[in-house]
């Protein structure tokens, strides 16, 4: 095998082991010596594919992600950026529905995450799926980063920012609402985006 095959080889398999690490515990701490242990790799070996922690999380999400939703409006470079985050974040909002259906998804998370203290089992499935949404919502914020349309780096403010702004929209869904929904829902979801993309 080729020096190149060889380098390829150790690359792929430090992303099946990360992503193994994550599949069997969506809060694993994909840390530098735990993932390269797992790949059967050195240390310097996973340094010189990806440099930091930083960097393998990213490319651990881009491939998670592009094999999860090879579709993904993210990637449609012919849509501005603003629009396909948009859209992305629509995505999260419509399995909540508006109405009944969103008052009774609400319901049900009350009842199982805040009105009685939570066991640790009720905490983890929690965190689970928050984590596992702030990771999408990293991911979109990676690619469009990838594309110069926002600066790069750590996105953690930029996720719990468009996290908490989906929060309030999905409440807003379920209560009693004079106008359209889809009006006020889609204009802040566009002030959202501005903020991210257009810091100021």
């Amino acid at each position: 095998m080729t020096r190149d095959g060889r380098s390829t080889d150790s690359r792929e398999r430090i992303l099946a082991a990360a992503a193994a690490m994550l599949a069997e515990d969506v809060t694993a701490r994909l840390s530098v010596r735990a993932v390269a242990a797992r790949a059967g790799v050195s240390t310097g070996s996973l340094r010189f594919h990806f440099p930091n922690q930083r960097a393998l999380q990213d490319a651990l999400l881009d491939r998670i992600y592009g094999h999860m939703f090879p579709d993904d409006p993210i990637r449609d470079r012919s849509v501005p950026a603003r629009d396909r985050l948009v859209t992305c974040l629509r995505q999260v909002l419509a399995p909540a529905g508006v109405g009944d259906q969103a008052r009774e998804a609400w319901t049900t998370a009350y009842q199982t995450y805040i009105a009685s203290e939570p066991t640790d089992r009720v905490r983890a499935a929690y965190f689970a799926l928050e984590q596992g949404g702030r990771r999408r919502l990293e991911y979109w914020l990676t690619v469009l980063a990838g594309e110069g349309a926002l600066p790069g780096g750590d996105h953690t403010s930029r996720v719990r920012f468009l996290s908490t702004v989906l929060n309030g929209l999905s409440i807003e869904r379920a209560l009693p609402a004079e106008a359209s929904i889809l009006q006020s829902e889609t204009e802040t979801l566009y002030m959202a985006v501005d903020c991210v993309l257009n810091p100021r």
